[in-house]
């Protein structure tokens, strides 16, 4: 891309950890990014659940992109609850950025979404593709069936929009500069241990590629569809506080049993979750692939 077709694009969530990545993968691509967010920091302050706001803080503006990664999240969940505010951008806060992003004239929206939307539950050795039920999960508890279904509602609303290129691109599990380091102070304290799950396995990304999916979203995919965003080697939650923690040489994390985590609802679900996730189909429309295809190769170039 020249400096004559540089393409405005506005950025939910770019203040949080995976949005500050992508904002350095859309600069360095050549895009010029515009932070969208309620701190001062922000190009344009504004919350994305304060509708009447959020129109007022675009209005006049033109963007080419909308990228949907905003979140509430400022530590790790433990409990259902600890995802409402999530949940109420998943659904709320979209549809408010929707409408803003029609408002600026996007012609292309792309959002944050997860692999997680598939369902909260052990799916053997299925592989599952972005055709499988995204949203449809039954069986759930109440709290997890909340989160399924905030993620099928932010799906559907920004593939939906009228006049506007929808794309949602499904991550797994994040690690990487600016994520990861929680988890080695953790360990180095010995507040961290290893859930026991033999055979459970869960999809990992690391931040930096998936920031990198989404700058090839702007101009690639194929509008109105989903996208896993996953390395080629799943690895349960058990066995990744263990590669961290032999990565960055702290004292190896105790193991518990899983039953251990249940007063933690929502971290239960996810330590007893099983869901392996193909990248094919980003393989083939997105042209991109993980530049580490497990987390060994993720966590040791980070170490350095």
């Amino acid at each position: 891309m020249g400096m004559d077709d540089i393409r405005n694009v506005l950025l939910a969530g770019a203040s949080g950890v995976f949005g500050r990545h992508v904002a350095d993968e859309l600069a360095g691509a050549g895009y010029r990014v515009l932070a969208l967010g309620r701190g001062a920091g922000n190009d344009i302050v504004a919350d994305l659940m304060d509708r009447e706001g959020l129109l007022r803080a675009v209005e006049g503006l033109r963007f080419d992109v909308v990228v949907h990664a905003a979140t509430a999240l400022r530590e790790a969940p433990m409990k259902h609850r600890d995802m409402a505010a999530t949940d109420a951008l998943r659904t709320t806060g979209t549809a408010h950025l929707v409408e803003a992003a029609q408002v600026v004239g996007a012609r292309r929206m792309i959002a944050e979404s997860m692999v997680f939307g598939y369902g909260y539950r052990d799916f053997g050795d299925r592989v599952l593709g972005e055709d499988d039920g995204f949203g449809a999960a039954d069986g759930l508890d109440r709290g997890s069936q909340a989160h399924v279904d905030a993620m099928r509602i932010k799906e559907r609303l920004m593939l939906g929009a009228e006049g506007i290129e929808g794309i949602a691109l499904r991550f797994g599990l994040f690690y990487g500069p600016g994520g990861t380091g929680a988890l080695v102070e953790l360990l180095r304290k010995r507040k961290l241990p290893a859930v026991a799950g033999r055979g459970r396995v869960l999809p990992w990304i690391e931040l930096r590629d998936a920031a990198r999916a989404v700058a090839l979203a702007v101009e690639g995919g194929r509008p109105g569809r989903a996208y896993n965003i996953v390395d080629d080697v799943p690895m349960g939650f058990g066995a990744h506080v263990r590669a961290v923690a032999e990565a960055f040489g702290t004292p190896p994390p105790m193991t518990v049993p899983a039953w251990v985590t249940r007063p933690m609802a929502y971290a239960h679900r996810m330590f007893t979750s099983s869901l392996r996730v193909s990248n094919a189909r980003a393989r083939a429309e997105l042209g991109w692939a993980p530049r580490y295809p497990g987390c060994a190769e993720g966590l040791a170039a980070l170490r350095g």
